[in-house]
């Protein structure tokens, strides 16, 4: 007899059924209204949303909305075809030049969505006869376009220079093209790449340099261009990768780079060519939101405050935290148990935050993550952690500290 397809699921289905049984499924939940960047109604109750990846809260800016408006209005909802076919508006034009003037590059490519432009960029321009060399906690986008090359792909512990070096050094002076992958901010831990350092190695070893600022654009650096501005080091990265699905507050992603051939590579990247392309309010949108990124930079000042409160009032309380304060606050939890049971009882407190365990997380921990937004108010966080200081007590949470 025949298998069913789905046994190999058999695990999956019964750790979903766990979950419900320890508090509810964190992976479907419901967001019934959304009334602000911070608060929705889910299960029929005004909630704070500490969830999203909302960081500088422009989901309902007013011009943002109006050019989305504007742009179903003149060009319609949607392309209906890729962008080598007839998905190419005078809106994707503008938008690849807002971007590469944005990140100060001299050309950038945009992609429907940010997990297609590091599939795209990687699968299709490393290959054969070269390496990809990329972080142990890099995104599940980076890992599945390391599958799709025909690249040897090597890994370094997570954020550890020393490792990286031992790789590039044992590859030598291969006549081979390398190509190491970081993120600027890591999306499970919420903490930063040692950028500087990094960047130091690959002008050492000649290999290139390729940063994934979904996390951090609009974040970190002067202007929000992300970590590689931070720190300094932006003429040593060859490749920008990012988002427009968290601080610019749609959906698509993009490359961008000084390289004066980067327009051939919407002829390699299977996920640019065949796919729709970006429809026209979301591409209005990432243009308009863009502009506002760079003409308000308080902005950036509000989440830097925010984050530091947050990730501040929890340490205070003695949890057990990422790193470093990063509008990704990852809160680490002893095990299934203690995380199902502090996520239930913080939504019925009215505070929403993601649940990530293993194997998605790194190093198998049990995550709370949270995530801060330039839009929270001062009420909002004094709410979720009054919430977390009431579950610590109830649920006897596992601290740092003890």
């Amino acid at each position: 007899m025949t298998k069913d397809l789905f046994d190999k699921f058999a695990q999956l289905g019964t750790g979903v059924e766990g979950l419900k049984m320890l508090g509810g499924d964190p992976f479907s939940v419901t967001m019934e209204e959304v009334s602000s960047p911070t608060e929705a109604v889910i299960d029929g109750k005004p909630t704070v949303l500490f969830g999203t990846n909302n960081y500088l809260g422009l989901t309902f800016d007013d011009a943002a909305q109006e050019a989305a408006i504007d742009a179903v209005r003149t060009f319609g909802v949607g392309t209906t075809g890729s962008r080598v076919a007839n998905g190419t508006y005078s809106l994707h034009k503008k938008l690849e030049a807002a971007v590469a003037a944005f990140m100060k590059r001299e050309k950038a490519m945009v992609f429907t969505t940010g997990y297609q432009a590091n599939l795209g960029f990687l699968s299709g321009f490393v290959g054969r006869d070269e390496y990809i060399i990329i972080d142990g906690d890099s995104h599940a986008s980076i890992y599945d376009a390391c599958k799709m090359s025909d690249a040897t792909v090597l890994r370094f512990r997570h954020n550890d220079v020393g490792d990286l070096e031992r790789v590039l050094r044992k590859l030598g002076d291969q006549d081979r093209n390398k190509m190491v992958v970081v993120e600027g901010i890591y999306s499970m831990l919420g903490d930063r790449a040692p950028l500087k350092e990094i960047a130091d190695l690959c002008t050492k070893y000649n290999a290139y340099l390729a940063v994934d600022e979904a996390h951090s654009l609009g974040v970190l650096g002067e202007n929000g261009r992300g970590l590689a501005e931070e720190v300094g080091v932006e003429d040593q990265v060859d490749f920008v990768l990012g988002t427009f699905s968290k601080s610019v507050a749609t959906i698509g992603g993009f490359c961008a780079s000084n390289h004066p051939k980067l327009d051939l590579l919407r002829m390699a990247c299977r996920s640019y060519l065949f796919t729709a392309s970006m429809p026209p309010p979301l591409v209005a949108t990432a243009i308009a939101t863009l502009k506002i990124m760079e003409e308000r930079p308080e902005l950036r000042q509000r989440l830097r405050k925010n984050t530091e409160a947050f990730y501040g009032g929890l340490a205070k309380m003695g949890f057990s935290l990422g790193p470093e304060p990063n509008p990704v606050v990852a809160v680490k939890l002893p095990g299934l148990e203690a995380l199902m049971g502090a996520w239930r009882g913080l939504l019925d407190r009215g505070v929403y935050v993601n649940v990530a365990l293993p194997p998605a997380t790194p190093a198998n921990t049990y995550l709370l993550r949270c995530s801060v937004c330039a839009a929270h108010t001062d009420e909002q966080i004094a709410k979720a952690m009054d919430a977390f200081a009431e579950l610590k007590q109830e649920l006897s949470l596992q601290t740092a500290a003890e």
